[in-house]
């Protein structure tokens, strides 16, 4: 039986056996770094506000673990568990406060083993999961803010909005959610304003310096956002996305759902009350969904399931909520069993899945053609590479498996020439590079590499 005295011994213990599992098991499987953790690693080589594609914390991030442990793939696995961690941890703790309970804040969490998105995908640390924490902490604080009105708490809720945006635009779906429900709180006179604005202001201030590379950059990002969530164009793109992506949700969930069914005495839900803890899961875990359907059903916009991956994270404490008068922790052997096939399922998988198939970008051999680059290099050259220019996967991985550590760059930036002393390669089509390269060229099928360097 789990006793209320050995209850955090449980979840820290699940906690560190969730971080140990999948730090080690593609450290162990995988050849090379997944392709958005290479992204991100290819900006933070040569660090700015924005990027083509996001905006900058999540190169923040690698390039910190970077930093102090270089090349070591472990350290960028070990850094997305522990933000998957400290999502855990602020859900837990919201929980706690929120249910009066617990069993309820226990078991809430525990149910986002039934998500995937929390464990099978979180070996590629990326835009998506650096939301992660931001996301939870929002929540948790703006639980807080509302219950006890301290200036502490808005103001880690404005830095949790700063950095959440910082990770992505998405996050702006449960800001705007959130000041909805102190709009809400505000008419209804259950909350005063003179702390928000403080909160506001400290956002502001931490988002600024991105929103002047946005506008320096011509709002780069925002138009890929856009692209990427393109549809074909059809006017069928209104109903056909909006009702694919309805569906894959509850197929995501379902796990979830079952686990859950495991924790309840009988299922019969009750007509549900509308108290106040119902509306802060309204605001703060329905509505963002539901703008995101309305942006999928407005712009024709197909939502990738990937980017959903912290709009769950209040799943469990909402079913819980609904269902917790049918909640009978006498049921918790039954709860256990589902919740340990599942914790031991998804590494099972991915373990499997990444020694069964030969053909993920996972297995790509960057340390290998990062030295042959290094020897070839050697071979001609006395200076140290500085520069590689091209996409983010092959040039991103010259970055980072050589030990000089050069700058990426997607191009030459204001197509200035770079001085041959600084040592630059080119990666890109070899049939185009081999008729223009001016230094020594050389091909890594499928790769073509143009390299620029001091004699």
């Amino acid at each position: 039986m789990i006793t209320k005295k050995n209850i955090f011994k449980f979840f820290y213990l699940f906690l560190f056996s969730h971080v140990l599992i999948w730090t080690i098991i593609p450290s162990i499987t995988n050849e090379n770094l997944p392709l958005d953790t290479i992204e991100a690693l290819a900006w933070g080589s040569d660090l700015d506000w924005g990027f083509n594609k996001h905006p900058p914390f999540s190169a923040f991030a690698v390039e910190f673990i970077y930093e102090i442990f270089g090349s070591e793939d472990w350290a960028y696995y070990f850094l997305s568990q522990i933000f998957v961690s400290i999502s855990f941890l602020a859900v837990f703790y919201f929980a706690k406060d929120f249910f009066e309970d617990i069993y309820l804040a226990f078991f809430s969490v525990l149910t986002l083993v039934g998500v995937f998105f929390f464990n099978f995908t979180t070996p590629e640390f990326n835009v998506n999961i650096s939301q992660l924490p931001f996301w939870s902490l929002s929540i948790l604080f703006t639980w807080r803010c509302i219950k006890y009105n301290k200036f502490i708490d808005y103001i880690f809720l404005g830095l949790s909005f700063g950095f959440g945006m910082l990770s992505k635009y998405l996050f702006l779906y449960l800001i705007f959610s959130i000041k909805c429900l102190f709009i809400y709180l505000f008419l209804k006179k259950k909350l005063k304003l003179n702390y928000i604005f403080a909160s506001s202001i400290i956002t502001l201030l931490i988002i600024l310096p991105h929103l002047i590379w946005l506008s320096d950059n011509e709002f780069i990002t925002l138009f890929y956002g856009f692209k990427r969530a393109g549809g074909i164009g059809q006017f069928s793109d209104h109903f056909v996305f909006p009702t694919v992506f309805i569906i894959k949700q509850f197929i995501i969930l379902s796990p979830v759902f079952l686990m859950t069914f495991f924790l309840l005495k009988k299922i019969k839900i009750k007509k549900i009350t509308i108290d106040f803890k119902m509306i802060f899961l309204s605001f703060t875990f329905i509505l963002p969904i539901l703008l995101v359907i309305l942006t999928s059903i407005v712009m024709g916009a197909k939502i990738r399931t990937m980017w959903m991956t912290p709009f769950y994270l209040l799943v469990g404490v909402f079913i819980l909520h609904i269902l917790r008068k049918n909640f009978n922790l006498k049921n918790y052997k039954r709860f256990f069993f589902i919740f340990t096939f599942l914790f031991v399922l998804s590494p099972s998988l991915y373990f499997t899945v990444s020694e069964i198939n030969e053909f993920k970008r996972t297995d790509y051999p960057g340390k290998e053609i990062a030295r042959l680059v290094q020897n070839k290099w050697d071979d001609n050259f006395s200076n140290e590479i500085k520069v590689v220019v091209g996409d983010e996967w092959y040039a991103g991985n010259l970055s980072y498996h050589l030990n000089s550590r050069p700058k990426w760059m997607i191009e030459l930036k204001n197509k200035e020439k770079i001085n041959s002393k600084e040592g630059v390669i080119y990666t890109g089509n070899p049939k185009i590079l081999k008729k223009i390269c001016p230094g020594i060229y050389g091909t890594i099928k499928p790769v073509g590499y143009c390299m620029i360097g001091r004699k």
